[in-house]
Parts: structure tokens; C-alpha cells; sequence
């Protein structure tokens, strides 16, 4: 509804109240609708997961339109973000918000900092997810607050064409709020578990849940050894107890993000339930690292499969964990995404060890050949040296050319001694098209970053300690923060704008007029920042 209609449907309905409403004020209502546009997270769910099925839909006319998200740990640093590129780009058109089980485990857990095993509290999950659109909400109502001010100055000043200009500004206002991709880890449990978190998730405002084939008490970070995956009808009851929630809450359009661990996964905890030659099961167990053996050669105790009426005994660890046969993981991938994406999963994850794009097309060319319209979420994992694995990567190819790299160590290729050779520049100008180029060649419908604002955080924490504490001291903070702040512009040099002191002055100013004592005066020293 446009600005004017909630005045006049204000207006109307306070008129009908026979005087006893006229001290509230249709403009003020009017404002704070719109400042408020989203009334539950169920109706983020549902507006956000049309915004994802419109890019999707895009990127496969053409993969130019990929996305992009960065992993938030916070509120605040979501809504920061979302500021940054408004006010960079214009638009939030093709920018999500990432949401890391890694990081909620190592921030924001009562436990305080945990490893990436699902250990800490899954209703933490939820809890962040409302966080974030609660801040990003109230970047809304600031900035629509601004335009509205800005609107009374023009009224006052009698400036017609720049009252029309902020009325466009207020009908067409672009919202802070976009898509969340959200860690579910590897569902917290059993199905059912699975299915009442991701409930609290989607009513959060989450229209994306990406879940994972790892086993949910022995669930390991991708990047870390010991991952053990399970059966693909155990994983895919999960799949189904996610779009269930969705089914149920309302949100039809609700994005799954099936991910498979398989490439660096040697492990099972299970062996899958085979009922003939070739069904899901038989094909998950004929990667199991298994030895031929005769009846007479069964020890106490043994597991054994009969597979052509030949008997085989699975190797079992200690752990009683069954092991995959080497070099099976790309395999157990391609399998894996392709039977996701026939039991109703809509986007894949592949976890790689490496950031390569053709070792990505490479499977996604197998999963394509199946499912045309297959799409990846990827990982530009903080956990890949991107430096030395492009300087790398070009050292090869340069070898595989028969160019001379006898100037270059490849095992010290990080140093900072090539920062500025051929080789660095480069594998830089790869790193650089390395999202264009994996949209375009691998599939990846959505790049994001999981844990880039831990790094930052950890970053710009130790410059700024170095310097404060340091011979600097003051000119440490005014020099390398509050002055770079106010060059770039960047919105918290006000932070008591950014906390909401203006929106509050707004509404004291509605609700008692000219007796309203408010924080924005003369003597307030953000004015040393107008």
C-alpha cells in the first residue's frame, strides 16, 4: 500500500471514533506502518523464498546472475552489511545473508566458544536468525525515518520538487530484508528433531535451510577430518521432515540446501538396507571398503554382505565405524546431489578441499547430465589459503605449459616475497574471477562466505589494540576508525542514530506532541557528525 493510502485509510478510521482518536496523528500511523513492514517472521519466510525462486529462475536463463552472501555472526553485522550495499550498489537485488552453524558454535553459544560439532544450543540457531531481521527491520525504520525527515524539511521549506522525489523515495523503497541461508547442521537429531528445528527456523524468517549428510552425533565441520555420512534414505527423511515445516508454516516456495561431505568423508556409521540389485541402498554399500572372503574364514561377530552370491565383510574400524573404499568420494558425490535433487531437495552444497573450479565442474558436469538445471550453493571457505592454492594452481598450469617457473618454490609460493611476480598477479586476477567463473562453468548459483566477519572481527580488533595501546594511543582509534568512518561514510559514525535515538524521538513526538522530551537536541553531540 502506498504512503498515501494508509493516511487516508488512517485518517478515515480515526475519523469513525467520534473524537475519541484525535489525538493520534494518520501521518504517524501511516510512517510506522511503513517502518515496519514486516509483521512475523513467517511473512519474511514467505516474501524471501519468492525473492530466491525469481534468482534462481534467473541464473538459469543466464548464469551471469549468480548471488552472493557473507556469514553473519550478529545482528548488527548483518545489518551493517546490508547498509554497505545499499549504499554501495543501490540495490540488495542478488545478496543474501549466510547464517553459519560454525560460528553460531564458536560465538554465540552459552557454552561458550565450541568446534563446529552441533554441541551448542540448536535453539541458537532461531534465536540469530530473528536477531538478524530484527536488525535489519530497524534499518528500515531508520532509514525510512531519515527520508520522512528529510520530506518535512522539503514541506517546510515549500520545495515541491523534492517533497515528489522523497514520495517516490517511500513508495518504492527497497527493503533491507533479504534471503537468509540457514546451517541446520545435520538436523540436531533424528528426523523428528530435525523437523521442530526447522520449524523455529522458517518462523524465524528463514526460507532457506541447508542441511547436510553427516551423521548428527558425530557431525564434524566440513573442512575438519573424521566426517562420517549416512545412508541416503536416513539423510533424505531429514530432506522431507525440512519441507514438511515448510508445508506446514505456509512457506510453499521454501528453499532446501541439500549438502554433501562425501568427498572428504571416509567413514559410515551405518550399512544402508538393500532390498534388490542396484536400489539406493546397494549403491551406497558398493563403496564400502569390503574384502571377499568363505564361509569358513567368519569370525565371531561379523558383518556380511552378499553381493553376486559373493560374500563380503566390510572393513570396521575400532570406532565401529565402516570404512569407503579410496578415491570413492567424487563418486559418492555425483550419487549423492543426484538423489537429493530426486526427493525434493532444490539447491546442492558440495564441500570441497580445495577452491578449483573444474574439479567443481567436473562433478557438477556428471549431476547435470542427469538434472540439467542442477545449481550449487558454494563454500568460499576461510578455511582454503585462497593465496598459495591460485599461485598454486597457475604454477601447474605454467608447468603443463612448458613455461619456465624456475624462479618460483611451489611449496613457498605464499611468501611474501612473489607478492608481486607474474605468478601472484595472476593467481590474483583468478581469485578475482573465481565466482564469475565457477557461475558460468560450475554451476554455483549462489556464492557465499562462511565465516568472513569472524576474520574481520579478529582483523580489525588487532589493529586497533596495536595502535591504541600502543605509542598512537588516541590518533590510533581518530586515525585508522572515527576519521575513516566519516571519509567513507559509513552509517554508525552516528551510532546513536544507528541505535534507533531518532526513531525513538519520532515517536515521542506522536505520541505527545510538543511536550515530548527528546535526546536530539542542539546539545547532542551527533551533531558534530551532520
Amino acid at each position: 500500500m502506498a504512503y498515501q493510502d494508509h493516511i487516508i485509510e488512517m485518517s478515515q478510521l480515526i475519523k469513525s471514533k467520534n473524537g475519541a482518536w484525535d489525538g493520534i496523528d494518520a501521518d504517524g500511523v501511516a510512517r510506522m506502518r511503513l517502518q515496519n513492514r514486516f509483521k512475523t517472521g513467517l511473512e519474511i519466510a514467505r516474501y524471501t523464498a519468492d525473492i530466491m525462486r525469481k534468482d534462481m529462475a534467473a541464473y538459469d536463463a543466464d548464469p551471469a546472475n549468480y548471488t552472493q552472501s557473507l556469514g553473519c555472526w550478529h545482528g548488527f553485522v548483518a545489518q551493517q552489511k546490508m547498509i554497505s550495499i545499499k549504499k554501495h550498489f543501490g540495490s540488495t537485488k542478488g545478496r543474501y545473508i549466510y547464517l553459519s552453524g560454525w560460528m553460531v558454535a564458536a560465538l554465540r553459544s552459552d557454552f561458550g566458544p565450541l568446534p563446529d560439532q552441533s554441541m551448542h544450543e540448536k535453539t541458537s540457531v532461531p534465536a540469530l536468525i530473528e536477531e538478524i531481521y530484527t536488525f535489519l527491520k530497524q534499518a528500515d525504520a531508520r532509514e525510512l525515518g531519515m527520508i520522512f525527515r528529510d520530506l518535512d524539511a522539503a514541506r517546510a521549506a515549500g520545495d515541491k520538487k523534492r517533497e515528489e522525489k522523497l514520495l517516490d523515495a517511500v513508495d518504492n523503497f527497497q527493503t533491507h530484508v533479504v534471503p537468509i541461508i540457514a546451517d541446520i547442521d545435520a538436523g540436531f537429531g533424528n528426523a523428528e528433531a530435525t523437523y521442530l528445528l526447522a520449524k523455529k527456523m522458517i518462523e524465524a524468517g528463514a526460507c532457506a535451510l541447508q542441511i547436510e549428510n553427516q551423521v548428527s552425533d558425530e557431525k564434524q565441520c566440513g573442512h575438519q577430518d573424521g566426517k562420517v555420512t549416512v545412508p541416503h534414505e536416513d539423510f533424505l527423511a531429514k530432506v522431507r521432515a525440512c519441507r514438511y515445516a515448510f508445508l506446514e508454516l505456509g512457506v510453499d516456495n521454501g528453499v532446501i540446501v541439500t549438502r554433501t561431505d562425501s568427498l572428504g568423508a571416509g567413514l559410515t556409521k551405518q550399512i544402508a538396507v538393500s532390498h534388490a540389485p542396484g536400489d539406493l541402498g546397494d549403491q551406497y554399500n558398493s563403496f564400502l571398503d569390503c574384502e571377499e572372503i568363505t564361509p569358513d574364514k567368519l569370525s565371531n561377530g561379523d558383518v556380511i554382505l552378499n553381493r553376486n552370491g559373493k560374500l563380503l565383510r566390510p572393513k570396521r574400524l575400532p570406532s565401529n565405524l565402516f570404512q569407503f573404499r579410496p578415491g570413492t568420494g567424487e563418486d559418492r558425490c555425483v550419487l549423492d546431489s543426484i538423489t537429493s535433487l530426486q526427493n525434493g531437495a532444490d539447491l546442492l552444497w558440495i564441500e570441497t578441499e580445495k577452491p578449483h573450479v573444474e574439479q567443481i565442474a567436473g562433478m557438477m558436469d556428471r549431476i547435470r547430465a542427469v538434472i540439467p538445471n542442477a545449481k550449487l550453493v558454494y563454500n568460499n571457505s576461510p578455511s582454503f589459503n585462497w593465496t598459495l592454492n591460485f599461485r598454486q594452481q597457475v604454477y601447474d598450469v605454467w608447468v603443463a605449459a612448458g613455461k619456465d617457473v624456475s624462479a618460483y618454490d611451489r611449496a613457498k609460493l605464499m611468501s611474501v616475497d612473489y607478492d608481486t611476480t607474474d605468478l601472484a598477479i595472476e593467481a590474483d586476477e583468478r581469485i578475482r574471477n573465481f565466482q564469475a567463473d565457477g557461475a558460468k562453468r560450475a554451476g554455483i548459483f549462489h556464492h557465499l562466505i562462511t565465516l568472513p566477519t569472524y576474520h574481520t572481527a579478529a582483523l580489525s580488533t588487532d589493529n586497533l589494540a596495536k595502535e591504541y595501546f600502543g605509542a598512537a594511543g588516541m590518533l590510533g582509534y581518530v586515525l585508522n576508525v572515527q576519521r575513516q568512518e566519516i571519509r567513507q561514510g559509513i552509517a554508525c559514525v552516528r551510532h546513536q542514530n544507528m541505535s534507533g535515538s531518532d526513531i525513538g524521538d519520532d515517536h515521542k513526538e506522536y505520541f505527545a506532541g510538543e511536550a515530548a522530551l527528546k535526546a536530539g537536541g542542539v546539545h547532542n553531540t551527533m551533531n558534530q557528525f551532520a
